[in-house]
């Protein structure tokens, strides 16, 4: 309320003819603030007080709030709304807030819910139990074979005193149904068709008989079938039940119906055919849904429990061994069609073995080693597998490593498709043997051997290598050596020998140009002569050390081919013109055509 109107309410102008008289005002402040008028008077002048102080408005706040509240509900369902706003409010700003706030009462309601659960499950249990046994489960049983219900749902009739099994809201102008709702296991109508009649009935008794203006159907009885309908101004309450429904009932449905007005009252003035704002007045409706069955005596069955007893130990104890029986046969089962080259076909119990029967690939694992991971003695199970060759991946490149025999250096690997593929390297003379074994081993079509290289190629590519990257270095105009290069004429006389061993063994052929340099300074027809002479030297050398030399050729360039600065590391041009002072290599290897 504005500081307008709380001061009009608080105020009489004898000048105004609209103001209310002295008895209606005060009524008026009663219905709207619930304050007594000593208390409201108090009230006025502290807020026709220009220097009034928000704390005094905060210490007649409570009293008034709780002098209102005892008067009726009407503030707590006004403030509904309010507090549902500012809940929202906080959850959308920080959820931890209020989650924190009601974590130590949702954890106590938890737990409460849950031992709520399973004591009313063991009650079911217990109630099951007792009319599994009882002199009327005979008749129950035959009446539900009869009628083609189950037997809980026979139990639960027969122990019924009465059930709520249907509510219904219904518009009261129109007659259309706004929400209904049903308790569970409850077979149901169309609920629109239910409401329409309900209404056409209600239509039909006030216009057959001279009903006032006003009253409505209150029940209807149908065999142990009851309606009950609660009216309001706008709408009405119609619940349908079974069994012998007590009175008190009734204020369950009146409590509903006016909380229904009270929330819905506009929806309710101003409806149009939407029944989508009446989806929050379910939980209204479903506090109607109440029931209650018959409390069973306690009987005891000694005998048919001791009975059912013995039978369950037997069972018991029965299943136990027999599932842990299968539980080892199914593993030992598994495992065995885990590894590849073993088909297990059959496999049965048969005066106290366990007979296993299928195929095995000779290089599979021995089945045997597995017994002892399924918890199985050696004794326990035969195995019957007859021996076949199979065409898994693993197996065959176990296969072909077996009849191969490959060196260290080679791996062997066949896929799905029967592709035999070898890296690595492995001497000629393996590699040969690989190439006409292939074809004989089973399940392998094809082989793949560009990663396969020759230890002997190997070698006789290092040598070939070794030699050319060989400069031999001499004394400017001479050809002297300089004093450090003896080293390398040694090595090069071992790089020769295996060059030359290794390409005969491979049949190719080895060619060999010894090539000497000089640098740019005198005369370059001197300088051809001079490389020349320096080549020639060096294959004398060579022809000392008993290499053949019909494969080397010695010849003189000069000048004409120098030192690249990229090839070695050269600070100076006088350093390039004593680095082209030298003899190089260059190898040629060939293969004989077939």
């Amino acid at each position: 309320m504005s500081d307008y109107s709380m001061n009009e309410l608080g105020k009489k102008s004898p000048n105004n003819h609209h103001d209310l008289d002295s008895d209606e005002l005060n009524e008026l402040r009663l219905l709207l603030l619930g304050i007594e008028q000593s208390k409201l008077n108090n009230l006025y002048k502290r807020l026709e007080n220009p220097e009034i102080q928000p704390e005094d408005v905060s210490k007649l706040l409570p009293e008034a709030v709780v002098l209102r509240s005892k008067q009726d509900r009407q503030l707590g369902e006004a403030m509904i709304r309010t507090v549902e706003d500012a809940i929202q409010g906080s959850v959308k700003q920080d959820i931890n807030t209020l989650s924190e706030v009601i974590f130590p009462i949702i954890a106590p309601a938890t737990r409460k819910a849950i031992a709520t659960a399973l004591e009313e499950m063991i009650q079911s249990l217990n109630q099951t139990l007792e009319h599994s046994l009882s002199p009327e489960s005979f008749k129950w049983r035959w009446e539900a074979k009869r009628t083609g219900k189950s037997f809980a749902e026979i139990v639960l009739l027969r122990t019924l005193i009465f059930q709520v099994e249907q509510v219904f809201l219904i518009h009261k102008q129109t007659g259309l149904l706004l929400q209904h709702v049903v308790a569970p296991q409850v077979a149901t109508q169309d609920p629109e068709l239910v409401s329409a009649m309900l209404t056409a009935i209600e239509d039909f008794v006030q216009d057959s008989f001279n009903v006032a203006r006003g009253d409505g159907l209150q029940s209807l009885k149908l065999g142990d079938l009851n309606i009950w309908i609660e009216e309001g101004p706008l709408g009405f309450v119609a619940g349908v039940m079974r069994g012998n429904t007590p009175q008190e009932l009734r204020c369950v449905f009146q409590e509903a119906i006016e909380k229904i007005h009270l929330k819905f009252a506009d929806e309710l003035n101003d409806f149009d055919g939407e029944t989508d704002t009446f989806i929050t007045s379910k939980p209204y409706l479903e506090a109607c849904l109440k029931s209650h069955y018959k409390s069973e005596s306690k009987k005891k069955y000694t005998y048919a429990w001791i009975f059912l007893g013995i039978i369950a130990a037997i069972l018991g104890t029965f299943s136990f061994f027999a599932v842990i029986d299968l539980v080892r046969r199914n593993s030992l089962i598994t495992e065995l069609n885990k590894q590849p080259g073993i088909v297990v076909i059959k496999s049965e119990r048969q005066g106290g073995k366990f007979i296993v029967s299928g195929m095995r690939d000779p290089l599979a694992v021995e089945p045997q080693t597995l017994l002892q991971k399924a918890n199985f003695a050696p004794k326990e199970v035969i195995f019957q597998l007859k021996a076949y060759q199979s065409l898994e991946a693993e197996l065959m490149t176990r296969r072909a490593k077996k009849i191969l025999e490959p060196p260290d250096t080679t791996s062997l690997q066949v896929n799905e498709n029967g592709l035999l593929q070898a890296k690595g390297s492995a001497s000629h003379e393996w590699i040969l043997k690989l190439r006409q074994l292939w074809r004989f081993i089973p399940g392998i079509n094809k082989l793949d051997d560009v990663n396969l290289i020759s230890s002997e190629l190997n070698q006789l590519n290092s040598s070939k290598r070794n030699i050319e990257k060989t400069k031999i270095l001499f004394e400017e105009g001479t050809t002297n050596l300089l004093p450090n290069q003896g080293k390398k004429l040694e090595k090069l006389k071992l790089d020769f020998q295996k060059l030359f061993t290794t390409s005969q063994n491979l049949n190719r052929t080895a060619r060999i140009r010894i090539i000497g340099h000089a640098n740019t300074k005198g005369d370059e027809k001197t300088n051809i002569i001079l490389s020349e002479n320096r080549a020639k030297k060096i294959l004398r050398y060579l022809d000392d050390q008993e290499i053949k030399i019909r494969q080397i050729r010695a010849i003189g360039v000069g000048s004409a081919r120098p030192l690249k600065n990229q090839s070695i590391k050269i600070n100076t041009q006088k350093d390039m013109e004593k680095a082209n002072i030298r003899v190089s290599f260059k190898v040629s290897i060939t293969v004989p055509k077939e």
